[in-house]
């Protein structure tokens, strides 16, 4: 599993339907006090909403869902897949395992079109399925 990862969900407006820290940096550790954790959170959040534009330029001149690494903050990548709709999905990492995180991206795709087939979901708003929580964090266990 990657030391730092951030995965986020970013509707077409730009407005994110769904955020969680994945990777092993996300578990409580007695070295970072909660004040530095807390901002590597905002920081993380910072890098992903800045890589939007880069993100919204490539979208339109490929037809590949996958779009691999579109950004770099110090030795973070950001690897992003758009979806049909115009959803993307963004993941802050620092590892280089390509297949793993094309495979986590495939397979959380699924999970939103899951929670898009569900008649009580009102498509752009937040996403709070304690389900879908548990199943990407499991997915980044496995996969990143």
């Amino acid at each position: 599993m990657a030391n730092t990862a951030c995965f986020i969900i970013v509707g077409r407006n730009d407005i994110p339907i769904y955020e969680a820290e994945v990777g092993s940096a996300a578990k409580l550790t007695p070295i970072l006090s909660i004040w530095q954790r807390e901002d590597a959170a905002q920081l993380h959040q910072f890098i992903l909403h800045a890589a939007l534009d880069v993100v919204q330029d490539l979208a339109w001149t490929t037809s590949a869902m996958f779009l691999k690494s579109v950004d770099r903050f110090n030795d973070l990548v950001v690897s992003v897949y758009v979806t049909a709709g115009h959803t993307r999905l963004m993941l802050l990492h620092d590892s280089r395992n390509e297949d793993g995180i094309k495979s986590f991206f495939q397979e959380v795709h699924e999970l939103y079109i899951k929670i898009l087939l569900n008649p009580l979901y009102l498509p752009g708003s937040r996403i709070t399925s304690s389900h879908f929580d548990t199943k990407v964090r499991a997915l980044a266990r496995k996969y990143l």
